[in-house]
């Protein structure tokens, strides 16, 4: 009898080996072309997720392309990627149904939040709504009082940032006191912090770039976790084949299971709480919320 289960145990290990070793030599030179929203990247999560899956998959490379959620999925629909990183449930749903998107899993979510320059002089902190941040600051702008900083890109935060003017019946664009910097969050954050303007951005590069010192002048003014949720989603190109997809799903299936424990503790150490929340514990609210959020 113990000789069985020794046998049953040497040829699942033999198995278990012999599974990678296949892994590992049809993998092997691989490389995944990633499109991503510009937060991710520069928050430095995927760098961290990237690092730890290659511990298990060191044949693979993945080359990550950071542009706006908009740029990310004309990229992929452009046969320029096999896999997309995005936070724009709005877009993401017409891709989807025009088959560009397959396998979609949401697999963290944060928060957007209003920073600003301290002195404040839209009064937005004592604003009851982001609806109502948004009048303030558009009535200061017309009195030369305020700036606002916007991505411009048709990014995640600038469809949310768009979708909150709509909602508040007001048109900003070509004001003079509306910029658009047609970039990421990053240099979006910079630009604000330099016009000491009021900006729309995840909590995620926010906090990254305030411990880092690049955005003195700004503070978090609003903030609120129903009305400013930021769902985060992959999903693997539908006409991505071969080794490159295979590749890609291995990288999925990482992200949405033990990747979950690394985005649970990403940031605390260095920045004294994490950057992005884990979906695995929220994830039936999650899909209620982006069904919400995708109706624009």
């Amino acid at each position: 009898m113990k000789k069985i289960i020794i046998a049953v145990l040497l040829a699942i290990v033999l198995s278990i080996v012999i599974g990678y070793y296949i892994f590992y030599v049809s993998h092997s030179g691989v490389r995944i072309k990633v499109t991503t929203t510009t937060s991710l990247y520069a928050t430095g999560l995927l760098e961290y997720l990237t690092d730890n899956f290659k511990k298990t998959h060191s044949g693979v490379e993945i080359d990550f392309i950071p542009v706006g959620s908009g740029e990310a999925l004309r990229r992929a629909a452009d046969g320029e990627a096999c896999m997309v990183f995005v936070h724009a449930p709005s877009l993401e749903k017409e891709y989807i149904k025009k088959g560009v998107l397959v396998n979609g899993h949401i697999f963290a979510y944060n928060y957007f939040v209003l920073a600003g320059p301290s002195n404040d002089p839209a009064g937005v902190r004592n604003a009851h709504s982001i609806l109502e941040v948004f009048q303030r600051i558009y009535d200061a702008g017309e009195k030369g009082l305020a700036k606002f900083v916007s991505r411009g890109d048709n990014s995640g935060t600038h469809v949310k940032e768009l979708s909150i003017w709509s909602k508040v019946g007001l048109k900003p664009q070509g004001r003079p006191w509306y910029l658009e910097t047609g970039s990421g969050m990053a240099q979006t954050l910079i630009v604000a912090n330099e016009e000491r303007a009021y900006v729309l951005t995840d909590i995620g590069t926010y906090l990254k770039f305030k411990i880092e010192g690049k955005i003195p002048n700004l503070e978090i003014l609003y903030e609120n976790d129903t009305e400013l949720l930021n769902i985060y989603s992959v999903y693997l190109v539908s006409m991505c084949s071969g080794s490159e997809r295979e590749a890609a799903l291995e990288f999925l299936e990482f992200v949405i299971t033990e990747g979950q424990n690394l985005i649970n503790s990403y940031g605390i150490d260095e920045y004294g709480q994490r950057l992005f929340n884990p979906a695995i514990n929220d994830i039936e609210w999650l899909k209620k919320m982006w069904e919400i959020l995708s109706t624009g």
